[in-house]
Formats: structure tokens, C-alpha cells, sequence
């Protein structure tokens, strides 16, 4: 299984994705803002990534700049304020049978291939 969380209108996320199809690979492709993860999925994604909610997070967004810096959640606080606001959110991820990593830049791909 291959698949790609996907953000067509970030130029990261289409960079991961081309990278992924210029090596002749067709991924599932998840568009994660349209279909929102659920919490079961969010924490496999971070087990296979071997990441804690909060190391995945967009730290440069104004969304977390204004309700999210500074303060102190929990893992399962963080998992649902990465679901209730996908944007925050690094990408693209990709994921391979039982690893995932971060496709920025592209050429991390190649250590799941």
C-alpha cells in the first residue's frame, strides 16, 4: 500500500506527489481536507511515523499562532485539534506498508520505497 495525504494547492504536497509518479508509482491519494482523518487513523499515521501529534504540527499558520502556541495539551487533545483544523497539518505525508515519513523535501520518499 502507498498512499499520499494530499493538498493539491500546496506546491509541497503536488511536489511529493509528482515526485511519487515520476518514479512510475501511483498512490492512493487522501485528500485530507475533504476527508477529514479520524482519531484511529491520525494515530496510526503518527505511530508509523514515530511522531507525537504536536511534531506534525504547521507552527507558522495563524490559526495556531493565535489558539495553539504556547499552551499545553495532551496527545489525544492534540490529535483532535489536528482533526478539527486539518490545515495545521505538515505535508504532504506518505505512506508505506508500515512506515510513514514527510515527502518535503522529496527526496525523503525514497527511504519507504
Amino acid at each position: 500500500m502507498l498512499k499520499i495525504y494530499h493538498n493539491p494547492r500546496c506546491s509541497k504536497s503536488r511536489a511529493g506527489l509528482k515526485y511519487l509518479q515520476d518514479k512510475g508509482l501511483e498512490p492512493e491519494i487522501r485528500l485530507y481536507l475533504k476527508e477529514e482523518f479520524t482519531e484511529a487513523e491520525l494515530a496510526d499515521v503518527l505511530m508509523r511515523m514515530n511522531k507525537e501529534p504536536q511534531d506534525i504540527v504547521r507552527t507558522h499558520e495563524k490559526i495556531y499562532k493565535t489558539d495553539f502556541k504556547g499552551k499545553n495539551f495532551n496527545r489525544d487533545e492534540w490529535i483532535k485539534i489536528l482533526i478539527e483544523y486539518p490545515n495545521l497539518i505538515q505535508r504532504p505525508i506518505v505512506v508505506k506498508d508500515h512506515k510513514a515519513i514527510f515527502a518535503h523535501p522529496t527526496e525523503n520518499v525514497d527511504e519507504i520505497l
